[in-house]
């Protein structure tokens, strides 16, 4: 499948991704790096060596991120803000950390951005659809044995610190037909954290991260993905990811463990917004892509009340 199968209805808004930052954004690259991994035991002179290597892979890296793509059918307006989304759902660690910078104002980092993600489970459920059938053959989504809130699990919002990076710990995500291994997002800027949510302003961006398809079908031979059997959907054949590796969402990731996956990845990517601009796709939450129904093959569950017809990515 191509990019023909992208929502048109959305937005195109300015955007840039910058694998491990970018040595002309003022010593962005080493300093974003090192405070995205501050907290997780990581010496100050090993992340700086770590941002060094970056920095000289991705020189020039400042590209344009594809356009805002839709939501996809399974966004939920109830997100809550906090780092660790995973509730108790099982699955290989995935650390992601994102940092979010000022594409209008030479990647300056923007504090108190909001990013919100969400994404499906070991076994290809989303939070609030766990009806929905992720193609192939795999468990039902109540019997993983987790005691997660069916309408919460792998959602969240963190804010931006100073350096305009924002932390998550969760799982690496399962896969469902006909979709390739991903992470929606959203960036929201002028809003608050209110009663554990986020409330009002706007979003800037709304897209989705990528996973290496090597590492993907690696991890997928793991318990519990290995028992999600089926045709999984490689990164070329993807309705949305349209090839341009970090420019189009493709996140940098680090095993924790070179010769165990099990112990869980690092993943990474600096995404630039323009703060003023603003993802006026219809659907829930305030705007920010369209829901749509599930593509021809994808899971079944109902879709939000409000989403279009007209098939969409999700």
């Amino acid at each position: 499948m191509t990019g023909s199968h992208k929502d048109k209805s959305i937005t195109r808004r300015r955007a840039i991704a910058v694998t491990g930052g970018t040595v002309a954004a003022g010593g962005l690259a080493v300093a974003g790096y090192q405070a995205a991994f501050a907290d997780t035991g990581t010496t100050a002179t090993d992340a700086a060596a770590t941002a060094t290597t970056t920095a000289s892979e991705s020189a020039g890296s400042c590209m344009t991120l594809m356009s805002s793509v839709t939501e996809g059918p399974y966004y939920l307006d109830n997100a809550l803000v906090r780092k660790d989304i995973t509730e108790g759902k099982s699955g290989v660690p995935l650390t992601l950390r994102l940092t979010v910078v000022d594409a209008t104002d030479g990647c300056t980092p923007v504090s108190g951005a909001a990013v919100e993600i969400w994404h499906c489970d070991a076994w290809g459920y989303y939070s609030g659809y766990t009806t929905a059938n992720p193609g192939g053959s795999a468990p039902a989504e109540s019997e993983d044995g987790s005691t997660a809130n069916d309408n919460t699990y792998l959602r969240g919002y963190q804010i931006a610190n100073a350096n305009g990076v924002v932390k998550f710990e969760t799982i690496f995500p399962g896969w469902y037909t006909p979709r390739t291994c991903h992470i929606h997002l959203k960036v929201h800027t002028g809003g608050q954290k209110e009663d554990g949510t986020y409330e009002g302003g706007k979003v800037n961006y709304t897209g989705q991260l990528f996973f290496a398809d090597d590492i993907a079908e690696e991890i997928f031979t793991l318990e519990p993905y290995s028992k999600h059997s089926g045709s999984y959907t490689t990164l070329d054949n993807d309705m949305v990811y349209d090839g341009g590796g970090a420019s189009s969402g493709l996140l940098t990731l680090k095993a924790v463990h070179k010769k165990d996956p099990s112990k869980g990845y690092k993943g990474f990517l600096t995404l630039g917004v323009d703060p003023d601009a603003e993802n006026t796709g219809a659907g829930s939450g305030g705007g920010g892509g369209e829901g749509g129904t599930p593509p021809s093959g994808a899971p079944t569950g109902t879709p939000p009340s409000d989403a279009p017809s007209a098939s969409a990515s999700s």
